[in-house]
């Protein structure tokens, strides 16, 4: 049972308050009594409000059900569905055209493209690797992944594979010639990369096989530095570092004619540290975790040691990196990712707070103050005193607006200039999605982020349009024309709304980490798009991406499509209904098993192991990265299948106990897992099962509150 104290009429969790007043508030100008009664007096202000947008929010989809059971799918009507949501409220008058207002970002967010990291910063460990990531070995990205191919004499092995190695190092010379193109020649026949001097200013000499050369834009080359023997030669394009690493003693640099041990790529730019969908924090033991990690990144004491391939291995924050410029002044570049972090929506609850009723205060609210707190300490990280806060799971514009008036608060209890406080905008609820631009212009003083999200898009679709008839496959919903209009609507809305040089327009996540071939071929449409950002699972991925920032420049392919028709409303509301006779039974059969084997394998590592996101082999063996959102399209899609007819309960019972046995074969190496077969009433196969036997009544389709619970009851058995 918890431990509450009494905090200005609030009941605090004996944890929070430890944490809170002998660690987030020691070196800030603000007494434990003001915090507690500016945070008490922010729930009693918005607690009542964020109760009732959640009832709005079941109003306005019973009003949708009830439409659909009447009327069928939206194409039997659509100029009717229109006209309903326009009077339930649903759709809302755009505003007049206006650009966003946002003033203090910095140079991460306006200026400079590039991959996005998202991590689970529950884990310190993962926390660091991704606030690292701004900076990654092209050589290891390559050589460790199938980016190279694996085949024959190019199979990586037990030992250094120097086939392999040379593979990889033409590969590094073809993304150097692109990126940064000699006067004459190609970077492979470099014997010799040199600094010059010419007038008090320093230039880059090449020397080739057919003579000296330079490069074709002599502004790339941007300064040095030397050390412990080896030279940096740092080079820029599309606003992105590279450095050369000339070592001719390294164990590579020596197999090279000029000495290039290694490419260096400014990799991840932003990182969200995440304590949402891709993180298990269902009490103020876990809570306190989260705002921990949170607060040593921001006062740069985050550190953590672990063993690594037999090694103890101690893990801190980078430092950052200097050079001298070419004009003989100190240069010096941030050594780590710009760090954004991810609150939760509105919808849950937490008891690590009650209020004055007893009531749980919303986990929201919590977040904000408390991530906002920890911000504070902030020493090496926002150049320009800006906390950014994504928020996700907010229903259209009137919730973003509450968000911004919660940011607000937060500002005046905190002593903080108004609009510090940055929000980010995740399009990923089909309400937002259809009111974007007027979402947009509730938060013009704070945004600095929209993104797109197939999964938890996909799975707010599925579960608006329940009762409109069967749902597709999941891998025919990705091809939908809704899909396309939603995600070209966020880029042509955005750039309307004067996001280019001031805001990022961010694409969802790579979910195969393991697949960088396919990722290299596929995710270049994101910049290709206008899109300045896009989400990445690992610090290899962000360096692998990372080049298709150099390929493409997305200011000019912003500018290219700022004035492109915006598809219509009746085109984002264009997701069909399936025609069951289309399918035969083992076709149903296999997209159920496919399912479920998802859902099993992501949510008993949830519940049993309180891991957020973890990489999840699918029915096939191929790993995913699985967090919430992945798990609520798959729990929806049965749903939606359960309740069209297509399945039935005893069928989805027991092509759940027959994927429990594939799961638990999946996990046989960990020694921390659980089995679910033959212990079928195992709280996490349970949960699994609830999640789509119950994912029709789930509010908005969500998984946390299902998952919550039975987190916390395998807590509470293990005390």
């Amino acid at each position: 049972m918890a431990d509450y104290l009494e905090k200005s009429n609030l009941r605090v969790d004996a944890q929070l308050v430890r944490f809170i007043e002998n660690e987030a508030l020691p070196g800030l100008a603000i007494s434990p009594e003001k915090f507690w009664s500016g945070f008490a007096d922010l729930v009693a202000e918005f607690a009542p409000r964020n109760r009732a947008l959640l009832d709005l929010r079941d109003q306005m989809q019973q009003q949708i059900d009830d439409w659909h059971r009447e009327n069928g799918p939206v194409a039997t009507d659509p100029v009717g569905y229109e006209g309903l949501l326009k009077r339930v409220g649903y759709l809302v008058n755009e505003p007049e055209d206006f650009q966003i207002e946002t003033s203090g970002l910095d140079e991460e967010i306006s200026l400079i493209c590039g991959p996005q990291l998202v991590v689970p910063v529950s884990n310190a460990r993962y926390a660091l690797n991704a606030a690292n990531a701004r900076w990654g070995s092209l050589y290891d990205a390559l050589y460790g992944t199938d980016a190279i191919a694996r085949e024959g004499e190019l199979a990586p092995g037990k030992t250094y594979n120097a086939a392999r190695g040379a593979a990889v190092v033409a590969r590094a010379a073809e993304f150097l010639d692109i990126s940064f193109p000699l006067t004459h020649g190609r970077h492979a026949d470099v014997n010799n990369y040199a600094i010059a001097f010419r007038d008090g200013q320093a230039m880059l000499s090449v020397e080739t096989r057919a003579g000296t050369v330079a490069l074709a834009d002599p502004d790339a080359f941007v300064g040095w530095s030397e050390y412990d023997g080896k030279t940096i030669i740092l080079l820029k394009h599309h606003g992105l570092h590279v450095e050369l690493m000339i070592d001719p003693l390294n164990f590579i640099g020596k197999t090279h004619a000029a000495g290039l041990a290694d490419v260096i790529a400014e990799s991840a730019i932003t990182t969200i540290q995440d304590c949402e969908d891709s993180v298990a924090a269902v009490d103020a033991e876990d809570k306190v975790e989260v705002y921990r990690n949170w607060l040593g990144l921001m006062n740069g004491t985050l550190a953590d040691t672990f063993e690594k391939g037999g090694k103890t291995v101690h893990r801190v924050l980078n430092p950052d990196r200097s050079y001298t410029a070419v004009d003989g002044s100190p240069l010096t570049l941030k050594g780590r990712a710009l760090l954004l972090v991810r609150n939760v929506g509105h919808l849950m609850t937490t008891r690590a707070v009650l209020d004055a009723g007893g009531e749980e205060i919303g986990e929201g609210l919590m977040d904000a103050v408390v991530t906002v707190l920890c911000a504070m300490h902030d020493k090496t990280n926002s150049r320009t005193g800006a906390t950014y806060i994504v928020k996700p799971k907010m229903h259209g514009p009137d919730e973003v607006a509450f968000a911004c008036e919660i940011f607000g608060g937060v500002e005046a209890m905190l002593g903080l200039p108004a609009n510090s406080i940055k929000i980010g905008i995740m399009d990923e609820e089909r309400r937002t999605s259809a009111n974007l631009k007027a979402a947009i212009h509730a938060a013009r003083q704070r945004v600095f982020f929209i993104n797109t999200g197939f999964l938890d898009r996909t799975g707010d679709e599925i579960h608006t349009s329940m009762e409109a008839g069967p749902v597709l496959r999941k891998d025919e919903i990705k091809s939908e024309k809704w899909i396309q209009a939603y995600e070209d609507r966020n880029v042509l809305i955005g750039l309307a709304c004067g996001f280019s040089g001031k805001a990022q327009i961010g694409k969802g996540m790579w979910a195969r980490p393991d697949d960088m071939a396919e990722m290299l071929k596929a995710k270049i449409g994101h910049p290709n798009a206008g899109a300045n950002t896009a989400w990445v699972p690992s610090p290899t991925a962000a360096t692998l991406h990372a080049l298709h920032y150099h390929q493409v420049d997305v200011f000019e392919a912003q500018a290219r499509r700022h004035n492109q028709p915006v598809p219509p409303l009746r085109t984002l509301f264009s997701m069909p209904v399936l025609d069951p006779k289309t399918l035969s039974r083992a076709e149903i059969t296999r997209e159920l098993e496919n399912n479920a084997q998802g859902i099993l394998g992501y949510v008993v590592r949830w519940v049993d192991q309180g891991v957020g996101c973890s990489k999840v082999p699918d029915i096939n063996n191929v790993g995913l990265m699985e967090d919430r959102a992945t798990c609520r399209i798959s729990s929806q899609a049965v749903a939606n299948w359960l309740r069209h007819g297509l399945v039935g309960k005893d069928e989805v019972a027991t092509t759940f106990e027959r994927m429990a046995v594939v799961v638990d074969a999946q996990n046989a190496g960990d020694p921390h897992y659980l089995p679910m077969a033959g212990n079928l009433h195992s709280i996490a196969f349970q949960a699994a099962l609830d999640l789509a036997l119950h994912g029709a009544d789930q509010p908005s389709g969500y998984t946390e509150p299902l998952l919550h619970a039975a987190r916390e009851r395998v807590k509470l058995e293990g005390e």
